[in-house]
């Protein structure tokens, strides 16, 4: 089962590659990657029907330490949702071979998402966790949005789309809740598990008819049926694999599985049997009044799910037994009609019944598959609708009126509500075929050319066919779908019902011919029924509900956005600081673990280094110039350097430094496309609120502090890392061997972080496109351009060109002193950098720290030479370092993995080498170098941001000037000097 999914998702991705090549001939190719997982459900067969106790079982552990395992389980419910998930998605493939156009260039898209909707629905089916079933779950309902709205041009298309998708989307969020509770009830998120403890109490029951919102939502059940008829927007294959056989039948599963184990809960049965009976009446009586062929259906299926929802949650064996009948007798007939409105839809041009006539006659294959069809769902004999209906109606007889005699007034309910529906149910059926193959008097006729094509009828005739045997075969159908009724319990009767074509003269076969009857009567009656129809409309239409309630979402977001999304960065800060303030506050207020004794500071020192971030922090808030409130923040930085040095933290205390002086190079960039005075009105309003908000924030913050260090009852796990940074680690610096080894996975993900900002620093520069190439000089361009500066200084003085750029620059903006210290410095903070990175993992440093000092190393080649001399400094991309830094990181993660470890394990290796002596490597180095590259990336990304592309849109994109001649080719730099 695992192989089956993974080639079906594998498959999914390959589809649209092939498609490049095949064109409409790569539906083939996925039909038989569907057809191979029906082949290898038929090859469990044996296994699965044997025994319920021993259905296959497969598990792929995924994460051991959360107990998170892939579960998937093969017994006879599953078995017959497989095979008609890849049963009849093989067969609605190999139709879209035909139903397409071989030139669509949405095939392939198309072909992808359909058969990963297949995979979707298979690994649902199988699921054997409540936790995969609801991935799944929700997969279905992302795939089927995307499938929907296929034709993206058209607004009806993707409407319908985004309405199933929240429909169901939100129907399964409030499952997931019931599941969690469940399994929680349980101990287990196994479902047998689920199934066999069956908890009680008011909470198993709230939890469980959250779990029904869930289901019902997905089946279309009233009332949130109305995301189905407008589906129908979607191409004719969609629906007959995804509103027929698969989609709609996920809610029936769920039922259906969970029905033998909390059928007797409160409500359960009383709840279903009503939404089931409301739902099989309205629509069928919605579908007497389509004019649509495809909307007919739509309301049909409508019907007929409520029908399967009835029988399904009632929880008996018989009944158990009748809805595995029922739910394989739909998908048959229901997919198959799809497939027919297709056929006409495509060759007549139209699906409206009103504007076809004479197509029984020009398509008589058609019109024959599509009787067999109509007469199964109608419940004709001797198809196999008539086999599922009859055990139906046994399953509520015997339930209403069993043998002991205590009767049940809902089963009564639910046999009532069946027979009236199954009367609409034939008249529906008769005027589908009525509106779609007679000749009706007065209609335009078709074009002569209008015929079916033999390729398109097969899947059809296929299922056609499938019907037809199965009805006097029922005793083979019953050997496959027992099992399935085996779990729930049994009702006191004289014999064990099995499915068969004749069980003699009962109630039973009067019901059926009851049904059968009336509804010929409505169809022949259909003029009366129209006008009764129009005297009771309502006009109520739950479809416009829904967008009106969405109109109202969208109206009440945007007055919320309107009021809040001022665009004032105050406004914002104040309300984060407030909740914050209040919110934190207030668990303050209830706590009781406040410290007993509280030590204000260690040394006179920090005192008087608080003072002074104390002082920078007022001075900010006066400052007048931008420039002057940055330097003052940044005391503040560096006075927590202080703080971290006379803690004993040099690690730190390196970092915070060099992300100051980082931070502060950015910012001063920033600065510079930016008016030097800050605003008149700043600081100006609601000071004193202001300082209310500001000051509330200092307290709280120290107060949660103070909490926090009172609040630890355990021993910290902290204090076992120097032990475990020598004995995992091999490494004497625990800071280090904590980011790179002991908690490498936090630092993982940071590292995605950093990816992430300096993709979003460097978006919100580049204009028109990002280009990761910085200018460069050449070499004979640059001589050149000091040989005609050389030639016009009038005053004859020269300037050495100690940088590449020199040159490039007005010598108005040169620095020769900057020049000198960094043409001198550069390579030794290189090489300063590198002995940080490899000896970090014993002394203070490590692959952040050596990133940080190679970019500052960086900044100054920028802010001597400008951008040029960026170019020259870094002859590579910034984005080639940021993906080389995760490539090697990722790469020393899961490499242990092909020796057999777990994830992030490091090793080490001790030698003897000439001229260095004894040497040791430990692994994890790999990954801080990693870190080195992605640290070095982000700080060339900002250069390049903030600072190379800031200078070349201030020149408005023009090249910039070789001391001052606007003439000459190269340019100048406005970098930060």
């Amino acid at each position: 089962m695992i192989v089956v999914l993974a080639v079906l998702a594998l498959a999914s991705v390959l589809v649209p590659f092939l498609a490049r090549y095949m064109g409409g001939r790569v539906f083939f190719v996925a039909s038989a990657v569907a057809l191979g997982g029906f082949i290898h459900t038929l090859a469990l067969s044996p296994a699965v029907l044997t025994s319920v106790a021993d259905a296959p079982v497969e598990r792929l552990s995924w994460i051991p330490q959360l107990q998170l395992t892939l579960d998937l389980r093969m017994d006879a419910l599953s078995w017959l949702l497989t095979l008609i998930v890849t049963g009849i998605g093989a067969l609605v493939l190999l139709y879209c071979g035909t139903y397409f156009r071989p030139t669509d260039p949405t095939v392939g898209r198309f072909a992808a998402v359909l058969l990963a909707f297949v995979g979707a629905m298979y690994g649902l089916v199988v699921a054997d966790d409540v936790y995969l079933l609801f991935v799944m779950w929700e997969a279905t309902s992302v795939f089927s949005y995307l499938l929907i709205g296929h034709y993206t041009n058209r607004r009806a298309s993707r409407g319908a789309a985004l309405e199933a998708l929240i429909t169901t989307t939100v129907g399964g969020l409030v499952m997931l809740v019931g599941l969690v509770i469940l399994a929680v009830q349980a101990g287990s998120s196994s479902i047998p598990v689920i199934l066999t403890e069956t908890p009680s109490g008011a909470l198993t029951t709230t939890a469980i008819f959250l779990v029904l919102v869930g289901a019902l939502s997905k089946s279309a059940i009233v009332p949130l049926h109305f995301w189905l008829p407008g589906a129908m927007a979607a191409p004719t294959p969609v629906s007959a694999y995804l509103h027929a056989a698969a989609m709609v039948k996920a809610g029936v599963f769920l039922v259906l599985r969970l029905a033998p184990a909390f059928a007797d809960v409160p409500g359960w049965r009383l709840a279903l049997v009503a939404l089931g009976v409301a739902t099989m009446v309205l629509g069928g009586w919605a579908a007497l009044r389509q004019t649509d062929l495809k909307l007919l259906l739509a309301y049909g299926t409508v019907s007929q799910l409520g029908f399967l929802v009835v029988i399904s949650g009632y929880g008996t064996r018989d009944t158990a037994l009748a809805a595995a009948a029922l739910l394989l007798a739909h998908a048959l007939f229901k997919s198959g009609l799809f497939l027919i409105v297709g056929i006409i839809d495509v060759e007549a041009g139209t699906r409206d019944l009103r504007a076809l006539t004479g197509l029984g006659r020009r398509m008589p294959v058609v019109a024959g598959i599509a009787a067999l069809l109509l007469a199964s769902m109608a419940g004709v004999p001797p198809l196999f609708g008539f086999v599922a209906k009859e055990a139906v109606l046994h399953g509520l007889l015997v339930a209403a009126a069993p043998a002991d005699g205590a009767g049940d007034p809902v089963a009564l309910a639910a046999l009532i509500g069946v027979v009236l529906g199954s009367t609409l149910t034939v008249a529906y059926a008769l005027r589908f075929f009525w509106g779609a193959f007679r000749t009706k008097p007065g209609v335009m006729a078709l074009a002569d050319d209008v015929r079916a094509r033999p390729s398109m009828t097969v899947a059809s005739a296929v299922l056609a066919t499938a019907s037809l045997a199965l009805g006097p075969l029922a005793a083979l159908a019953h050997r496959g779908l027992r099992e399935v009724a085996a779990l729930a319990p049994a009702r006191p009767r004289a014999y064990e019902y099995e499915l068969a074509l004749w069980h003699g003269v009962g109630l039973e076969l009067g019901l059926s011919i009851l049904t059968i009857a009336g509804g010929i009567g409505m169809f022949l009656a259909r003029t009366r029924v129209e006008r009764l129809q129009a005297r009771l409309a309502t006009g109520v239409d739950a479809s416009d509900a829904y967008w009106r309630t969405m109109s109202g979402v969208d109206r009440i977001a945007n007055r919320v956005t309107t009021l809040t999304q001022r665009g004032s960065l105050p406004f914002y800060l104040a309300v984060i600081l407030s909740v914050f303030v209040l919110g934190t506050g207030a668990a303050l207020v209830f706590t009781d673990t406040w410290p007993t004794d509280v030590r204000l500071w260690d040394t006179p020192a920090q005192v008087a280094v608080g003072a002074v971030m104390i002082g920078a922090a007022i001075a900010a808030t006066r400052a007048e110039k931008r420039f002057a409130a940055l330097i003052v923040v940044g005391v503040t930085g560096f006075g927590m350097t202080a703080i971290f040095a006379m803690g004993g933290a040099p690690d730190l205390a390196i970092t915070q430094a060099l992300v100051e002086i980082v931070t502060l190079i950015a910012f001063v960039l920033v600065l510079r496309r930016l008016p030097a005075r800050l605003g008149d009105r700043h600081g100006s309003t609601h000071k004193l609120l202001r300082a209310i908000i500001g000051i509330s924030v200092g307290v709280v913050m120290a107060l949660v502090a103070l909490v926090a260090s009172a609040s630890r009852t355990a021993e910290p796990i902290s204090a076992a890392w120097p032990a475990l940074s020598r004995v995992i680690g091999h490494g004497a610096n625990v800071v280090n061997v904590a980011l790179v080894d002991l908690r490498a996975w936090d630092t993982m993900g940071e590292l995605a972080v950093v990816i992430a900002a300096a993709t979003g620093v460097a978006s919100l520069l580049f204009l028109r496109g990002r280009t990761d190439s910085l200018p460069r000089v050449p070499r004979a361009e640059l001589e050149r351009t000091v040989r005609d500066r050389l030639a016009r200084d009038a005053r004859g003085s020269q300037r050495s060109a100690w940088i590449l750029a020199g040159p490039t620059l007005d010598p108005r903006n040169r620095s020769i002193l900057l020049e000198v210290v960094v043409r001198l410095t550069f390579h030794a903070v290189i090489v300063l950098s590198l002995y940080l990175l490899f000896a970090g993992h014993n002394l203070p440093g490590g692959g952040f720290a050596g990133g940080l000092v190679a970019g500052l190393a960086l900044v100054a080649r920028y802010l001597a030479g400008g951008r040029y001399e960026l170019g020259a400094a870094a002859p590579f991309s910034a984005g080639a370092l940021l993906g080389s830094g995760i490539l090697i990181a990722t790469g020393y993660a899961l490499a242990p993995l092909f020796v057999g470890a777990e994830v992030m394990t490091s090793t080490y290796f001790e030698g003897h080498l000439w001229l260095l002596g004894d040497v040791e490597f430990v692994t994890s180095t790999i990954f801080d170098i990693g870190v080195y590259l992605v640290v070095v990336g982000l700080v060339l990304d900002v250069l390049r941001s903030l600072g190379a592309e800031v200078d070349r849109q201030g020149r408005g994109g023009q090249a910039l000037t070789v001391g001052g001649d606007a003439s000459a080719p190269l340019g100048a730099s406005e970098g930060a000097r």
